[in-house]
């Protein structure tokens, strides 16, 4: 048994700490996690070889939809769900500490941003309670609580009050976080009637098909000119996660010392490749401690020299490989 605990994975400070704690986390998981286990049996893993980032198998990201992929033998507290339109199969994160996701997506965000109560924290998302099965939703009320601002809140169906609020705030001289889904933050910025160019305004992608589709770079010079602010932020998270990278402009991410980004070569999912190439995206999460840390995303991106990394894009389903080693249960 290997043993490592929640400090260890919050206190990472370089590459070899991360590496050490993520191989540990693989043979942990590759023994305790049923699933994987069998995915890499199919895969013929010789788990005692494991012993670089580079040769663990990643787990694809469409078994979020058709298993249920613990650690251990906790039960679920708490079960997030993608989002999906009618009829879409969608996936499903089993959370057995919901703590862990608090710790995860809170030292992360104060990583970037400070505490939560220096900010007004505002949200162009659907509220709690009408998503409470939301990843991204919950973590945003918890900001949003503890803000601590009276005016802190979700305005997704609100635009003329949240209009009002960010007036308020701007006079006030009250740090602003704003945070939305694509489609919403410009509504917002089609009718908002000043500038508000102190508010930090985090994308958290989406259109949804409710608007024209954008580039990310045509969504954030629109966004941009219309707020009035010099860069527009985006939150990368999925369901499927635990931890989140934040882009505080032009569309480079960087993540938390306890997530790490590779980029795999399209043509063949087991071999990566080297800085500045373009491929899929593979993460891993170490807070996912008690599902899977090893995701291999349909996500294409790139990882730049300085080790901030860009979304260029999704994958075509029929390019997505490695699924049918496991029939669902």
């Amino acid at each position: 048994m290997h043993t490592f605990s929640l400090n260890d994975i919050f206190s990472i400070q370089n590459d070899d700490q991360f590496t050490d704690l993520a191989l540990k986390l693989f043979h942990h998981q590759a023994e305790n996690n049923p699933v994987y286990k069998e995915y890499l049996f199919h895969l013929g893993t010789n788990i005692s070889e494991i012993d670089t980032l580079n040769k663990i198998p990643y787990l694809p990201i469409e078994f979020f939809k058709t298993h249920k992929l613990i650690t251990g033998h906790e039960e679920p507290v708490k079960t997030f769900f993608s989002s999906g339109t009618s009829g879409m199969q969608r996936s499903s994160h089993f959370i057995t500490d919901i703590a862990l996701y608090e710790r995860s997506f809170l030292t992360a965000f104060e990583n970037q941003y400070g505490k939560p109560e220096n900010y007004c924290v505002l949200a162009l998302l659907p509220g709690y309670l009408e998503n409470e099965s939301s990843s991204l939703v919950y973590m945003v009320d918890d900001l949003i609580k503890k803000s601590n601002h009276s005016k802190s809140g979700f305005y997704l169906n609100n635009l003329a009050e949240l209009i009002q609020t960010l007036e308020f705030c701007k006079k006030q001289r009250q740090k602003v976080i704003l945070l939305g889904v694509s489609y919403a933050l410009m509504d917002l910025a089609d009718k908002i009637p000043f500038s508000i160019p102190d508010t930090i305004i985090i994308e958290t992608g989406g259109m949804k098909g409710k608007r024209k589709e954008l580039t990310k770079k045509e969504l954030h010079q629109y966004l941009s000119q219309k707020f009035g602010v010099e860069t527009i932020h985006s939150e990368y998270g999925m369901t499927e996660l635990l931890s989140q990278a934040y882009s505080v402009g032009g569309g480079k991410f960087h993540c938390p010392p306890w997530m790490k980004i590779l980029i795999r070569d399209t043509y063949d999912p087991f071999s990566f490749l080297e800085k500045g190439k373009s491929g899929g995206i593979n993460i891993i999460d170490l807070a996912n401690i008690n599902s899977c840390s090893f995701i291999e995303t349909q996500d294409l991106g790139k990882v730049n020299s300085d080790n901030s990394f860009e979304v260029l894009g999704r994958f075509d389903h029929s390019d997505i490989r490695g699924c049918n080693l496991l029939v669902a249960e």
